[in-house]
């Protein structure tokens, strides 16, 4: 069987002036050898498309799990140099998952979902330990707090979803009180909250460069600046680059938000935005708040604040920004109205950091899927596999999807090739220009609604019936 030779748009090699604070302290760090474009015609036994964590997981897999094996890896930009580089750092797996797991794939296969997840951060984390990389790691949990009357509904449902599941471990999601959330971070705005004790933070370019470095020292011929325009399908696949090729008897597309530039995805994720602002060093706030554990925070709204500390003593604040694209391009990347409205949040939430500078800005696509779960498989002919759909929390699950990639390329049949999220297909977002129009109406009615119930009023009954619409509709998205 033939197929149709598929073109690609490949992403914009980032301007240095917009790269993140996290990618640009990685390469001060260590910038790291040289890994040029490619320019020649080669062979592999594996070709993997992109240099972010699900393509670098996977190069890594395949020498674990083969160390003969010839692996190349393709990168149009710098590895990292995507949401790998300047995502907020959250390295935990698939807990906070869990209803939506159990309601696609039953209360057993979501359990063993997030607990194989859990046991691939655990061995990441050893892995960066064994070889002496330091990612900036902090076990300090993770904390999701209440932060009006309106969301404490919100907290006793999720929480109920955990207690009432005997299966559970016990430290996952421990209902903390205002005066015990005080103790780990004081803030005007918070109330209870829910304690993840396994949550960890990491610096993200640190960790994408260091798995990097892994790919390098284990022999992975990674070629940066080299985008592919273009797959052939077939026995072998032929991608092609500006000045060369690979050909290959197995392919990974790990493409994040760029997967939807491939028709056959186009409506199986969205591309979104998410900013983070930074704030100059201030550790004396910080201790004036109390927020000294390292504890990774967030809140309920649909549209997520989260935010985290560094070493110097910065916060860190992001959201899902209310910014959508038919597909991706600057728009995701840039947007000022954000880094006003994140630099009020800020304030507001801590008071005392009115006055601290903020630094810069950074921001870009995510790829969101239907059900807020990444998704897996092989197409044209089985020899090109894929995993997308991360919705913004990959630093943990990309380990996973690592192991299931590298799996599938090498044809086994093991715990994770069967795994539930393989061969599932979540449901498809509306066609254009449904998709494109409906997007930013729903959009804005869910950041309009975030902002009324953080106010602890309820929005406008039309807003709150649109932020609805997309669970009346299936998709696990919105309020």
């Amino acid at each position: 069987m033939t197929f149709d030779s598929v073109r690609l748009e490949p992403p914009e090699r980032a301007v240095e002036g917009r790269r993140s604070w996290w990618l640009r302290e990685a390469l001060a760090a260590d910038p790291g050898t040289a890994c040029p474009p490619l320019a020649e015609e080669v062979r592999a036994d594996v070709a993997v498309v992109g240099g972010g964590y699900t393509g670098m997981w996977t190069a890594y897999r395949l020498k674990e799990a083969d160390p003969s094996a010839d692996v190349v890896l393709l990168e149009a930009d710098i590895c990292g140099g995507g949401p790998s580089g300047r995502n907020g750092g959250f390295m935990y797996g698939l807990w906070e998952d869990l209803p939506s797991l159990t309601g696609l794939f039953g209360p057993e296969r979501a359990l063993r979902l997030c607990q194989t997840a859990d046991e691939c951060v655990k061995d990441a984390v050893q892995i960066f330990e064994d070889a002496g990389i330091d990612i900036w790691l902090r076990r300090g949990g993770h904390l999701t707090v209440s932060t009006s009357p309106m969301f404490d509904a919100v907290l006793d449902e999720f929480l109920t979803t955990y207690g009432n599941n005997a299966a559970v471990p016990s430290d996952v999601f421990v209902r903390l009180s205002p005066a015990e959330v005080a103790e780990r971070c004081r803030s005007p705005r918070f109330r209870a909250g829910a304690f993840n004790a396994g949550g960890l933070t990491v610096q993200p370019a640190r960790l994408a460069r260091g798995l990097r470095k892994l790919l390098l020292d284990r022999g992975v011929r990674v070629h940066e600046g080299t985008p592919v325009t273009a797959i052939e399908p077939g026995n072998l696949v032929r991608l092609r680059t500006p000045n060369g090729a690979v050909t290959a008897a197995q392919v990974v597309l790990g493409l994040n938000a760029w997967s939807q530039g491939i028709a056959q995805f186009r409506r199986a994720i969205i591309p979104r935005a998410s900013h983070i602002i930074l704030t100059e060093p201030a550790p004396d706030r910080l201790r004036e708040i109390g927020w000294t554990g390292g504890e990774g925070l967030g809140d309920f709204r649909a549209t997520l604040h989260y935010l985290r500390t560094t070493p110097d003593g910065r916060i860190a604040f992001g959201a899902g920004t209310g910014t959508s694209a038919s597909h991706v391009g600057r728009r995701l990347e840039e947007d000022p109205s954000w880094r006003r409205r994140l630099e009020a949040d800020l304030c507001a939430w801590f008071p005392e950091f009115r006055g601290v500078g903020v630094e810069t800005m950074w921001g870009g696509p995510i790829d969101v899927s239907a059900h807020h779960v990444p998704f897996f498989g092989s197409t044209w002919g089985g020899n090109v596999h894929f995993g997308m759909g991360f919705t913004g929390g990959g630093v943990g699950p990309t380990v996973l999807a690592g192991k299931i990639l590298a799996a599938l390329a090498l044809g086994r049949s093991d715990d994770y090739t069967r795994s539930a999220l393989v061969g599932y297909r979540p449901r498809n977002f509306p066609p254009e220009p449904f998709l494109s129009l409906g997007t930013r109406l729903v959009l804005a009615a869910i950041v309009r609604t975030d902002d009324a119930w953080d106010r602890g009023k309820r929005a406008n009954p039309a807003l709150e019936f649109v932020s609805h619409l997309p669970r009346k509709l299936g998709y696990h998205l919105g309020h």
